[in-house]
């Protein structure tokens, strides 16, 4: 049977060193130098694998300009500033932003963008799209490579694609989640002969009793400590929009896709995309372990709406054509709606800063 090339070094790496945990499995699968999905491929819009609310609707980007504008004003107007997005894309939602911060001409002025991307697909991508752009822009391997100073932060469907543990529940506790070859011959799901120690203790209160045979999913600390010791010493702001969940739970959440479908995961590694579920509480607990003020998670719908999305999008369909108006309720329908392949109530948006700042834009409670 013919492997995926990355497939056939999973194996190797298996067959020499044991069973890999799933969060190597899907660094492997993400970033792997040569065969890495994100390394090899634009996997955005039609033509790719999905497509994100910034490809979705322009009102999307347009709404996070104004409010990095809103988070600006609130940090004094300073007349420098970092505008950092994490894993760009195709540079969609800042071009659209910045496009959006043109009626604040004092806070286009201070930026210096800085784009942080390991693909080297998407950053050449990046580079023609803000080739003219009229302010500098800058790239970064990762977050701690952007130079000290006040910064705003974003990110859009970021952190789901880091790579995430995972614990199974046993009668005599927590074991590790594997990636295996089975005696098929086939990739497969396993768990590791040793007892993960004093694992308990350190799980949510609300996970400690959960049923054996539960998954628990957790990510590294270290994004969230990184975010909140910035935005506290540098007297800033960050945003992030994902989905997942408000809580911290119990509950596989990892997930393939290609072609706009769900697919297996273990099946053609590095060909498709692997996400997992955002955990928003351990993200908040990291940035406040470093002092920042949370502010949600909120829903999509929820923040967008606080923005002004529904003003926004009739402003739009004032200068296009009456069919290119009915996309522009289409994206927006898409941005909000809770129904099937809408992403109102499943993304969710938060954020985090200074507590000097005072209250986000976004956050406000339902009326």
């Amino acid at each position: 049977m013919d492997h995926s090339p990355l497939e056939a070094e999973i194996r190797v790496r298996i067959q020499k060193a044991g069973p890999m945990s799933v969060r190597q499995f899907m660094s492997y699968c993400l970033t792997h130098p040569d065969y890495g999905y994100y390394m090899t491929r634009d996997p955005l819009g039609r033509t790719g694998d999905f497509t994100t609310s910034p490809e979705i609707s322009q009102v999307f980007g347009e709404l996070i300009g104004l409010w990095a504008a809103s988070a600006w004003h609130l940090m004094g107007q300073p007349e420098n500033v970092r505008l950092v997005e994490l894993g760009p894309g195709r540079g969609t939602m800042l071009l659209d932003a910045l496009r959006a911060a043109q009626v604040v001409p004092k806070f286009r002025q201070a930026i210096v963008v800085h784009l942080v991307e390991a693909s080297p697909v998407l950053r050449k991508r990046q580079e023609v799209s803000f080739g003219a752009l009229d302010v500098p822009v800058m790239w970064h391997e990762s977050f701690e490579d952007v130079p000290e100073g006040q910064v705003i932060v974003l990110a859009n469907e970021f952190v789901d694609a880091l790579p995430v543990n995972q614990a199974i529940k046993q009668f005599n506790g927590w074991y590790e989640r594997t990636v295996e070859i089975d005696n098929a011959g086939s990739l497969a799901f396993g768990i590791s002969d040793e007892q993960i120690p004093l694992f308990e203790q350190m799980l949510p209160p609300q996970v400690r009793d959960a049923p054996i045979g539960s998954i628990y999913e957790w990510r590294s600390e270290h994004l969230g400590l990184a975010i909140g010791q910035r935005v506290v010493s540098q007297h800033g702001a960050a945003l992030i929009v994902d989905y997942g969940h408000a809580q911290s739970a119990v509950g596989e959440t990892l997930q393939a896709v290609g072609g706009h479908a769900f697919a297996n995961p273990l099946v053609s590694p590095g060909e498709v995309d692997l996400t997992a579920h955002v955990d928003f509480q351990a993200l908040a607990l990291a940035a406040e372990r470093m002092g920042a003020r949370t502010f949600g998670p909120v829903e999509q719908a929820q923040f967008l709406r606080n923005l002004g999305v529904e003003k926004r999008a009739l402003a739009l369909k004032a200068y296009v054509p009456r069919e290119k108006g009915d996309e522009v309720d289409a994206g927006v329908q898409r941005l909000l709606g809770e129904g099937r392949g809408e992403m109102g109530r499943l993304f969710k948006a938060i954020a985090f800063a200074d507590p000097k700042l005072g209250d986000l834009p976004g956050f406000e409670p339902v009326p």
